[in-house]
């Protein structure tokens, strides 16, 4: 039973290793442009050309699919009439291809009449390069409005327009269905956008500048907290990064390039910065910097503190300022830089800065990814992105798992060691002559050595030893 107690423990550690070896890393080598890491646990799905065949998308789950220039794409959302559902799409181009000013995706979803309950465009505008770009459209339940409100059926419908110059290759999209939590009950949250915050940009990170690598995609982006952050990007390369913002906070942040003197070549729209919320829905995108070999810098309009009531104003970036969470920051470098400087990373910093006091959720029950917990703030501090945690998690039962067989084999020893002893003292020392049965001594004939009959259990008798016919213990 021992024995098979600790092979079981023995394997738990070797399956726990083999989990670890498994998760997924970095999907670049360091200064190398990088391709989009999709969410491993994403699923495969195809989305429909006629709207009553659509596959029906599950609240918290990520999705993988892809369309086809000019194509019109359904997915379905079975709603209640209070819940209100999230679906987010990530566009992603493949490499090597071309895209134009307007290029992009139409997301909306629309009850069963066809009706339209929002909709938002991704589209690749004045920084005219591939790189992953982001929308969302949600069904609000809202008891003042008369539209979009019954349980039911609904449609996810996506668009893709493309000029005639762009490259025609089908483009990868990574779906997000989540459902908001519902608010506490008796509460008073207000139904109108606040009419003033403060816009004024807060007086930059004060701390020494630290290395933080981004990452690749919104699944593995860096976590980050306030400061400034070090990196180097590379010509048609995306970093992504992400940073808790809680209830009553305002995020701000500006990236500032580093020269380069390969070159003083004039390149319009050659880095894009842009935000997007926990829902990954899109908040805002910098005016595009333009660079010529010389530092340049560039920031995020302000934004407002996020606020439940955010989302009843007019301006879609003080509207996705909805709900706290992690949101999401992304700076992309135009392939057309290495032309005149080169494709090694140019070096970077990201200056981050999260202003506010917390305030209090208005959500009750559970909150998922709308709220800031303590571990996410950890992770921030450590920089972690979530592949890195799940990794850390699991070399963290790694270790358990193996103190947990070392204590297993050291007390099964110390068993095994205690047991042998008892049973040489307590054996009977059998009795002596040149034939009779051997005992713990063994059988001694004349000369006082061990007998014919084979060696005996205890080693020979006499000639100084113990009485009981055992060897000197020496442990």
């Amino acid at each position: 039973m021992r024995q098979r107690n600790r092979g079981r423990v023995a394997l738990a550690a070797a399956a726990v290793i083999c989990a670890a070896a498994a998760l997924p890393g970095q999907a670049y080598a360091a200064g190398e442009p990088a391709a989009y890491t999709f969410d491993p646990g994403a699923k495969s799905v195809g989305g429909a050309e006629v709207s009553t065949e659509a596959t029906a998308l599950t609240p918290g789950s990520v999705y993988k699919s892809s369309i086809e220039q000019g194509e019109k794409l359904y997915y379905r959302l079975n709603l209640d009439a209070k819940t209100n559902g999230y679906v987010s799409a990530v566009v992603v181009p493949r490499g090597g291809g071309q895209v134009a000013y307007g290029d992009g995706i139409k997301l909306s979803i629309r009850d069963s009449t066809d009706l339209q309950c929002s909709s938002e465009y991704a589209r690749f505008e004045s920084a005219e390069f591939p790189r992953p770009i982001a929308a969302y459209a949600y069904r609000i339940a809202d008891k003042d409005s008369s539209t979009c409100q019954e349980a039911g059926t609904y449609n996810v419908l996506i668009e893709r327009e493309s000029k005639a110059t762009s490259t025609p290759d089908a483009w990868d999209l990574e779906l997000r269905y989540e459902s908001e939590p519902q608010l506490k009950q008796g509460g008073s949250t207000p139904t109108e956008a606040p009419d003033n915050w403060p816009s004024v940009l807060p007086a930059p990170p004060t701390d020494a500048p630290q290395r933080r690598s981004g990452g690749t995609s919104y699944y593995d982006a860096t976590s980050l907290q306030t400061g400034e952050w070090h990196d180097t990007i590379a010509p048609g390369q995306t970093r992504f990064y992400r940073v808790p913002v809680d209830w009553g906070q305002q995020i701000f942040a500006t990236v500032d390039l580093g020269n380069n003197n390969a070159s003083d070549k004039f390149i319009g729209s050659a880095l894009a910065l842009s935000l997007d919320n926990p829902a990954h829905g899109h908040v805002d995108s910098a005016t595009p910097l333009s660079y010529s070999g010389k530092s340049a810098s560039v920031s995020l309009d302000p934004l407002p503190p996020v606020a439940y009531e955010n989302r009843y104003d007019s301006n879609s970036s003080v509207s996705a300022m909805r709900f706290a969470g992690w949101y999401y920051l992304s700076v992309a470098l135009s392939p057309e830089v290495a032309k005149s400087y080169g494709d090694k990373g140019i070096p970077m910093i990201l200056k981050v800065k999260v202003d506010g006091t917390a305030a209090k959720s208005p959500y009750t029950g559970d909150t998922g990814i709308f709220s800031v917990t303590q571990n996410d703030k950890d992770m921030a501090r450590s920089g972690k992105s979530d592949p890195e945690a799940a990794r850390s998690d699991t070399m963290r039962m790694v270790g358990v798992a193996g103190i947990g067989v070392g204590t297993v084999l050291v007390l099964g020893l110390g068993v095994w060691t205690l047991l042998a002893r008892r049973r040489a003292v307590t054996a009977p020392a059998g009795p002596v002559g040149s034939n009779g049965p051997v005992g713990a001594a063994g059988p001694v004939g004349s000369n006082g050595l061990v007998g014919s009959n084979g060696p005996a259990a205890g080693g020979p008798a006499g000639g100084g030893q113990p009485p009981y016919g055992g060897p000197t213990q020496t442990w």
